[in-house]
């Protein structure tokens, strides 16, 4: 029997041409078994194969020299699949272990003989849990938020976890660390290729162009042929395919060998991809921005209006917010009840802090053209307020998940709070608290007009500029209806009036 790696050094393939051989059918699956006293590996299980994989490998490149694709090579062997040797001591066929330093692969259920296929029989779905090369999903920071086996193993370092801070997350240090990190011009030429898919959301060619035809500017899949340098000088050939979405963009390493039909047909069905891939999104420790806002005397709005015109007053003010908190990179959150609650995260080219300030101003503007269009048409005085309030932290982010439906979810104190300011804002007012104005620049915050309204010694209201004040000391706390902010009375706030 002979070991992965012997198989790679005598035949002269990488492990990742020995990893599409398997999975196309061409060479069988691994046995998998202690290897005693090798003096060569201190891995405790190695995936080994039966001599006769050479033979199979060499007929395979013979077969290309000839011209064949390698869906055909797979149509011409895949009935003749070497069985694999028996071995009394080796026990029952496993899978490769994820701790196996010499053959640590995960063989998918589905091949890309059956995905380049796809298209035509309509038989099988490549889904993105059943991708046979390596792919990662990036926020755009090229922060790592979901990755496969494969990248795993064959680029990111074989690390054995990824670190719970995002910020220690950065993809550009995972692939220094991997299998084309040794190479300097591997690291220029895949530093380019991510900087370029962060630089934009939408896919431009700047940089590294796109030579493939199904590419264009307001395309949201872009793909690039790539050339690495594995350790021992060859090349590797790959098509990197990168989808963006709003909430990152996934990243494909395909093998040039491979067809490729069945995987652009996946990539183009876009919401089953975004909910397979935030369905195996990473819980992360991230900075982020919450935005709590809700409708003021909504029960009283509900009673007096018939049941149609309430869902749709509704729907309008969610129809009138959508695009003001996409235009400002707002992730929407889980919520009960007529509110909404936003999340902004780091971006690479604007402070989140600041656009979730933006952003709640604009809304509150929104708001007051609603309301003034409701005021006539039922020829009512009631005044439609969304009262929000708006923290900043560091808290875990995951997401909670059934078959139809998936949200973001923000675990801590941040939240909690800001959907305490919140509650305590009124007549659409706009709460702040200390801690995120702290996370401003010089600049933005001197565009933020904020401060708090304060009684003179005649109890006249004054509007005192670039103040904070604790919520004790602007509410009576021991009235019932103020006890729910016990939470918050030693929270610094400030109200938010304008952003110039």
């Amino acid at each position: 029997m002979l070991s992965s790696l012997e198989v790679m050094q005598i035949s002269g393939i990488s492990r990742a041409t020995l990893h599409n051989y398997i999975a196309l059918g061409l060479l069988p699956k691994p046995l998998v078994r202690n290897p005693g006293d090798d003096p060569r590996t201190t891995a405790r299980q190695i995936g080994y194969f039966p001599p006769e994989v050479l033979e199979r490998i060499e007929l395979i490149r013979s077969s290309k020299k000839q011209g064949l694709a390698m869906a055909d090579i797979a149509k011409l062997l895949g009935r003749e699949v070497i069985a694999g040797a028996t071995d009394p001591d080796a026990g029952p066929a496993q899978p490769a272990i994820a701790n196996s330093p010499d053959m640590a692969i995960k063989v998918p259920s589905a091949t890309p003989a059956q995905y380049s296929n796809t298209a035509e029989t309509g038989t099988l779905r490549l889904t993105v849990d059943k991708l046979p090369c390596p792919a990662y999903m990036l926020n755009y920071n090229l922060e790592i938020t979901w990755y496969n086996e494969e990248a795993r193993v064959a680029l990111l370092g074989s690390f054995e976890r990824l670190p719970a801070d995002t910020k220690e997350r950065g993809v550009l240090d995972f692939l220094a660390k991997g299998r084309f990190g040794q190479s300097e011009k591997n690291c220029l030429v895949l530093r380019q290729l991510h900087q370029q898919m962060g630089r934009s959301r939408a896919p431009e060619a700047v940089g590294v162009p796109s030579l493939a035809n199904h590419s264009s500017v307001n395309s949201p899949i872009s793909d690039w042929p790539l050339t690495l340098l594995t350790p021992d000088g060859k090349e590797e050939h790959f098509r990197v395919y990168a989808s963006r979405f709003r909430e990152g963009i996934l990243v494909i390493f395909a093998s040039e060998e491979l067809g490729h039909s069945g995987l652009l047909g996946m990539l183009e069905r876009r919401d089953d991809v975004i909910r397979n891939l935030l369905k195996k999104r990473l819980p992360v420790l991230t900075d982020v921005a919450v935005m709590v806002a809700d409708l003021q005397s909504s029960v009283r709005i509900c009673s007096e209006l018939p049941p149609e015109e309430y869902f749709e007053l509704i729907n309008q003010i969610w129809a009138t917010m959508e695009p003001i908190f996409r235009h400002y990179y707002g992730t929407h959150g889980k919520h009960v009840g007529d509110g909404m609650v936003y999340y902004f995260f780091p971006q690479p080219d604007s402070n989140y802090v600041y656009n979730a300030l933006c952003c709640a101003t604009q809304i509150r503007e929104a708001m007051r053209k609603i309301s003034k269009e409701w005021q006539l048409r039922k020829n009512w005085l009631n005044d439609l307020y969304l009262n929000t309030g708006v923290n900043e932290g560091q808290e875990w982010l995951g997401v909670f998940h059934i078959e139809t439906k998936i949200e973001f979810t923000v675990l801590g104190d941040t939240i909690n709070h800001a959907a305490r300011l919140s509650d305590f804002a009124r007549q659409g007012a706009l709460w702040a608290t200390k801690n995120l104005m702290g996370k401003l620049s010089a600049e933005e915050r001197n565009k933020v007009r904020f401060g708090v309204r304060r009684q003179d010694q005649e109890r006249r209201e004054v509007f005192v500029r670039s103040t904070y004040s604790r919520v004790s000391e602007l509410i009576d706390l021991d009235s019932p209806r103020n006890e729910k902010m016990r939470d918050i009375s030693a929270l610094a706030v400030t109200e938010i009036l304008e952003i110039a």
